[in-house]
């Protein structure tokens, strides 16, 4: 064997070799190609739920937001509302103290009285622009709600669980509670049973 027949046998060898390891390297290729396509599909898959929880968790930060901001413009006067509410009750009870109208009765005393009621009736629609509304709970069903029972009287009159007085107003702000009204309730007189039909 000559030097060059020496070099050519193991180039070949090597080269048959590499013609019988060629087809293993495309495979183990291949395998590896498809097993990396996998993974990046999987990692794909876990950044979009991500991105979409994301998306979903700042939406729903939004409306929280929006909504918080709403009730902070509706309700941020509250306290001031409720001091206003006390207010224009006592500018009630101011009317309420002025004696009853009488026939020959000095015309000031008349027109005190009818002034008074128009600065109430004035100082009530610019509250209810507001959004600060009275209601008057007199002959309406005791609403806990909305009603704060001070006493409860016999009534023959009245069903029990109605408002037979009120001692003042219920006032909300923008539909929200502002004070409740404080009202005494009609009970069934002692004598009379009550029916409770079964």
């Amino acid at each position: 064997m000559t030097d060059d027949t020496l070099k050519t046998e193991p180039e070949i060898a090597t080269g048959a070799e590499a013609d019988e390891a060629a087809p293993e390297s495309e495979t183990d290729l291949l395998a590896a190609a498809q097993e990396r396509i996998a993974k990046l599909e999987a990692e794909t898959a876990e950044l979009r739920d991500k991105w979409i929880r994301a998306q979903a968790e700042m939406e729903n930060l939004r409306a929280r937001t929006r909504r918080e901001v709403e009730e902070a413009r509706l309700y941020a006067v509250q306290k001031f509302a409720g001091d206003v509410a006390e207010t224009a009750e006592n500018l009630r009870r101011g009317l309420e103290a002025l004696p009853a109208p009488e026939a020959g009765e000095p015309k000031l005393i008349g027109k005190l009285r009818e002034g008074f009621e128009g600065v109430e009736r004035s100082f009530l629609a610019m509250l209810e622009r507001h959004g600060i509304k009275a209601e008057e709970p007199a002959g309406a069903a005791f609403d806990a709600n909305k009603h704060q029972a001070m006493a409860e009287q016999e009534s023959a009159d009245a069903p029990p669980g109605t408002v037979l007085q009120a001692w003042s107003r219920t006032w909300t702000l923008n539909g929200r509670l502002l004070k409740p009204a404080m009202v005494v309730v009609a009970k069934a007189p002692a004598d009379k049973p009550l029916d409770i039909e079964a």
